[in-house]
């Protein structure tokens, strides 16, 4: 139980003084339970299950969650559809995965930009061109990448990508949405 809810109370993000409050505990007692050192009552852990939206027997079980760590080998990636024929396509990773907070997948960009309008969205994008060259294009600024390079930016900023050249391209781009961030926060290129 003692990895598991540590993982559980920052899975669910919050604190030990937040989970202790919720369930009626002191910060130190349940600082010992996440260590090994005391052991919850049945009523202590049906409240922790309560409070961390598990079933209490998460709690106990020895078994390494497939939600905790999920495997996606090449041949697995999701087809994920595109807006024209001869736009980018994509593969998503771990899209079996519910309650990620970041989404991982793999884009082909095209060669031409014709088919590839600007997009924005809320969050973070992490862009990493994993073969070839890339263009990346922001509306006051261009960004020419080769292979091993990466680019890290606000994803509210419109956005597309091309690759340079015949040879194919493949990037890895993993997205993470905020929550906390206003959806409407659109930041300028300095």
């Amino acid at each position: 139980m003692t990895s598991r809810l540590r993982v559980l109370r920052k899975q669910n993000r919050l604190s030990l003084d937040a989970l202790a409050e919720q369930v009626g505990v002191t910060k130190s007692y349940l600082s010992k339970v996440e260590r090994g050192l005391s052991v919850p009552s049945i009523s202590t852990a049906l409240k922790l299950a309560r409070a961390l939206r598990v079933d209490v027997g998460r709690l106990f079980s020895e078994e390494v969650e497939p939600e905790l760590i999920t495997v996606v080998r090449a041949g697995e990636r999701t087809p994920i559809g595109t807006d024209a024929p001869d736009g980018p396509h994509y593969e998503g990773i771990a899209t079996g995965l519910s309650g990620k907070r970041m989404v991982p997948f793999v884009m082909y960009p095209p060669e031409d930009l014709a088919g590839s309008p600007y997009k924005s969205h809320a969050g973070e994008e992490f862009f990493f061109v994993h073969a070839g060259e890339v263009e990346l294009e922001f509306p006051e600024r261009t960004i020419t990448l080769g292979t091993g390079d990466s680019v890290y930016f606000n994803a509210g900023l419109p956005h597309r990508s091309r690759r340079l050249g015949a040879a194919p391209a493949t990037v890895l781009i993993v997205i993470h949405d905020d929550p906390a961030q206003p959806a409407d926060r659109v930041p300028a290129l300095p």
